[in-house]
């Protein structure tokens, strides 16, 4: 693993220390990293995420990397993204938004589904096969926009029903992300934090449509960047599941998401 695109800051106020600290774990162990906060959402009616960076905190992110990209230029390859929630009624005002910004890169991460308020999260366990149709409709939704360098965590929805339910949906959740050439990530938080993923349900089928991944550190804490531990379960996934992991140092300089 030289490379690793998933890691918040401070601003999304789940995380802890400061981007230099997270710079300075990554270098003797990535040949390049990116910073992949949670973006900032446009919300209507005074609503406010308080797991995400305000609107009025990008510039400041985006000072903030352009600067150490530069202070550390000479010791590893930094570039700056975003992982991104697909709210239908949101997006296209966030996209413009993000547009006056150096943005290189954003990874999806649906955590909640349709536009956030007063709507089901992801990591809610559910038993409701609606549920589980309406993830994987928002996902499949948010891929065909072309805008994504891949999907983090796209196991991260909770189902706990009807296993040939989950496995109908997830089938075609991976078939969408093979047309659409989208990578699935293999996430080190949840690994490390026991989560509900990775589900081994999903890459058992994600590997049976040959689907491409990658692996994501999801870094909020500076102990979090490099994590072998993490690694080494997200390796045996791959032999077990006899996953495609892609070239991760190449993957977002043939990325035509942002261009």
């Amino acid at each position: 693993m030289l490379a690793n695109y998933h890691m918040h800051t401070w601003r999304c106020n789940h995380a802890t220390g400061t981007e230099r600290e997270y710079i300075e774990q990554a270098i003797d162990h990535y040949q390049i990293i990116g910073f992949s906060d949670h973006t900032p959402q446009p919300f209507k009616n005074g609503f406010v995420d308080k797991d995400k960076m305000r609107m009025d905190q990008l510039e400041d992110y985006v000072t903030t990397i352009l600067k150490l990209k530069e202070e550390y230029k000479d010791q590893i390859e930094i570039h700056i993204g975003l992982e991104v929630e697909y709210y239908p009624a949101l997006f296209q005002e966030l996209m413009d938004y993000v547009a006056k910004f150096p943005i290189e890169y954003m990874i999806l991460g649906q955590h909640w589904l349709g536009n956030r308020v007063n709507e089901p999260s992801s990591f809610a366990p559910t038993e409701d096969p609606a549920i589980l149709e309406k993830y994987v409709r928002q996902c499949i939704e948010a891929m065909h926009k072309g805008k994504f360098l891949y999907f983090a965590h796209p196991d991260v929805i909770n189902f706990i029903g009807n296993d040939e339910v989950y496995d109908y949906w997830m089938q075609k959740l991976c078939q969408a992300a093979n047309e659409k050439k989208v990578p699935l990530e293999i996430n080190f938080l949840g690994i490390r934090g026991n989560r509900n993923y990775p589900n081994e349900k999903f890459w058992k089928i994600a590997g049976e449509e040959k689907c491409k991944v990658i692996f994501g550190a999801d870094a909020h804490r500076k102990e979090d960047v490099w994590d072998p531990a993490s690694l080494e379960k997200g390796e045996e996934l791959v032999r077990k599941y006899h996953l495609q992991k892609i070239n991760e140092l190449e993957v977002l300089h043939t990325s035509q998401t942002l261009k």
